[in-house]
């Protein structure tokens, strides 16, 4: 049955992917307009804000720590909250995976493009997600809806562009719904099902390993419990789970870096001389700059939108402070996380040049940890199976509320997108994902196409936002809770 499902929806996905990810070949190497489109975006915020993550970050890190917080704002979840949530949507297999798929794609060198890439993702997150806070909007429950489906339609309302406004942020309301039951569900399941099968035995021996759907099911029940109590239960839960495995998984990687911490001068100057040299793989440096920022883009989804629909929950009575502690999100995911990882990776190549032999993706990872530690194998898989529910829980949260901006809100529409939701866990755990997958890839990442048009024609709303929050700021008219307790 798996077959005959992929055999007729395989052309249709091809296509749609082969479009979406439409690549153009320049010296050398294959450009995907997508990622071009989503790097020129944080350039050009970066550039307009005035290098907003470096001013920015310290406002960000007290924001976070609670200093200009208080409980009668309105919202549901605090910074910290908001910032956990957004950060377990995108911290995930990608991170452990993901980053040696660009190693071993464009070498060492493709580290230096992935930081540069996270740095200038920061700039969009602060924009988008400034946004979605600015044009939230407040249910007769006192829940809260925001995101790019609200911003691009009443943005763009206010800026006379109302039709546009609303015909985009539909289709990005049916890009989310669409995209988090493959990238935020069934890849994640299947990828967290394979982790735990490859250390209880192997395909071979292990008692899962024909009972991918039991294993689903497992799963299933603990993110319906988590996700059925909506954005205030998925926050506690991120709230303690995100730290903790961050930590956990970059303690991890510490130790292993440590431990061949005699081979770091020649992963610095792999990393350096590879990111520039013209003899490089995959093209040369261009090939290679493609490679890092095209791992950045996929890891932190810094352009997609879908993070200002959890930062849009924020207790806040001052929205500009949401993008501030955005900023911190593809820090924390791309030049913390993914940096860490790639080191582990590349001060192995120190030892054993060819140890990535026969080797992909996570299994590349688990292989460099194993290197120093036999038993690390198990941290990876635990640390692979935390990244995945973590995203599973966000991403429901952001189908949903694409899905309630496009049937509207109520009970029913709530309880029957998070039971589909936990069904498309079981399926994804189940079967072979293939064309279905390409297709979810495909759409999530279209949704970045209207998102960054809206935030072009909104920057000069959020420029005036900005500049009046620093002249209050500055002057002492926006209250800092902690000095004044």
């Amino acid at each position: 049955m798996d077959e005959l499902i992929n055999s007729a929806v395989q052309p249709i996905t091809a296509l749609v992917s082969s479009i979406i990810f439409f690549k153009v070949h320049l010296f050398g190497a294959d450009l995907p307009l997508v990622v071009l489109w989503l790097v020129i975006g944080a350039l050009f915020f970066t550039v307009y804000f005035a290098f907003v993550p470096i001013r920015g970050f310290r406002h960000a890190i007290r924001l976070v720590r609670g200093d200009y917080s208080h409980p009668d704002h309105k919202g549901e979840v605090s910074h910290f909250q908001a910032l956990a949530t957004a950060v377990s949507g995108t911290v995930g297999i990608g991170n452990i995976g993901g980053v040696a798929v660009a190693i071993s794609m464009g070498g060492p060198g493709a580290t230096f493009w992935m930081i540069l890439a996270g740095l200038l993702g920061m700039s969009t997150k602060f924009v988008e997600c400034a946004l979605g806070t600015i044009y939230r909007r407040e249910n007769p429950d006192g829940s809260i809806s925001g995101g790019p489906m609200y911003y691009l339609e009443h943005g763009l309302s206010e800026r006379g562009l109302a039709k546009l406004g609303k015909g985009m942020a539909k289709f990005y309301a049916l890009g989310i719904v669409i995209g988090c039951m493959g990238i935020g569900n069934m890849f994640q399941s299947n990828q967290a099902y394979v982790q735990f099968v490859n250390v209880t035995g192997g395909i071979d021996n292990s008692w899962f390993s024909d009972k991918g759907w039991l294993f689903g099911i497992i799963i299933a029940s603990v993110v319906a419990a988590v996700i059925i109590g909506g954005i205030k239960s998925i926050a506690r839960v991120t709230g303690k789970i995100v730290p903790f495995m961050a930590i956990f998984y970059c303690t991890c990687a510490l130790v292993i870096i440590a431990m061949n911490y005699e081979a770091l001068p020649f992963a610095f100057n792999a990393i350096m001389q590879g990111a520039f040299s013209p003899e490089g793989v995959s093209g040369g440096a261009l090939g290679v700059m493609i490679i890092g920022f095209q791992r950045a883009v996929f890891s932190n989804e810094a352009g997609i939108g879908s993070a200002a629909i959890a930062h849009s929950a924020v207790r806040t009575s001052e929205p500009m402070t949401e993008g501030y502690v955005a900023l911190l999100e593809p820090f924390i995911d791309t030049v913390v996380i993914c940096t860490i990882t790639a080191l582990v990776i590349v001060t192995t190549f120190y030892y054993d040049p060819n140890f990535t032999e026969g080797l992909d993706g996570i299994a590349m990872t688990s292989a460099a940890f194993e290197r120093n530690i036999s038993w690390s194998p198990y941290t990876i898989a635990v640390a692979g199976i935390l990244f995945a529910f973590s995203t599973m829980i966000a991403w429901a949260y952001y189908g949903l509320k694409g899905w309630t901006y496009l049937v509207g809100e109520s009970r029913a529409a709530d309880l029957g997108f998070k039971a589909v939701f936990c069904l498309f866990i079981v399926l994804g755990a189940s079967i072979q994902l293939g064309a279905v997958l390409d297709f979810s890839d495909a759409m999530v990442f279209v949704i970045c196409v209207p998102n960054i048009l809206g935030l072009y024609l909104l920057t000069p709303v959020l420029r005036k936002k900005m500049d009046g929050y620093t002249q209050r700021l500055d002057s002492g008219q926006i209250t800092n809770y902690r000095e004044n307790a």
